[in-house]
């Protein structure tokens, strides 16, 4: 099989804003935790796909924290960006921030780790293209995300152990 060229984190590099509507926020005015955790998923599903120009499934997020709320009124903006292309799989840096529709400030809200597998027509994992990486911040992000994936599938073994003990 050819080996197939390489893709630069500019490449795939995705950002989306929409403003936050009454219906997406809870009592207080504060944009729901699901939505944020829906729209991290497509923002870094976009990146994803445009690195491997293919399908792709979610197959884990990492730690999900929110920092600062994002109110009703307020846009809310994310940035997503391969950090590291494996074999079949890749995981994609999403970064969420809130922007004041007036000045234009914005502050991060929350990030997360997602990962993706590429699908071919037939749904199963295909190989992705090697990521190209060239700033300092990227060969940062490059090398750290192994040790995400090596705890990453540490603790899927984990789970998927307990799961067969019940069954």
């Amino acid at each position: 099989m050819a080996k197939l060229p390489g893709k630069t984190v500019d490449e795939s590099a995705t950002e989306t804003v929409e403003v936050v509507l009454p219906n997406d926020a809870n009592p207080l005015g504060n944009l729901l935790g699901g939505k944020v955790m829906h729209l991290i998923d497509i923002a870094g599903a976009i990146a994803a796909q445009r690195h491997s120009r293919s399908q792709v499934v979610t197959v884990a997020v990492d730690n999900l924290d929110f920092l600062y709320p994002i109110r009703v009124g307020e846009r809310v903006a994310l940035r997503a960006h391969m950090t590291r292309a494996f074999h079949t799989s890749m995981e994609v840096e999403v970064c969420v921030f809130r922007e004041d529709y007036l000045t234009g400030r914005r502050q991060q809200t929350s990030s997360a780790f997602v990962t993706y597998v590429a699908l071919d027509p037939q749904g199963k994992p295909q190989v992705v293209p090697p990521l190209i990486v060239r700033t300092k911040e990227e060969k940062r992000r490059h090398r750290e995300a192994l040790g995400r994936r090596r705890h990453r599938l540490a603790l899927a073994a984990q789970a998927h152990r307990r799961f067969i003990a019940k069954a």
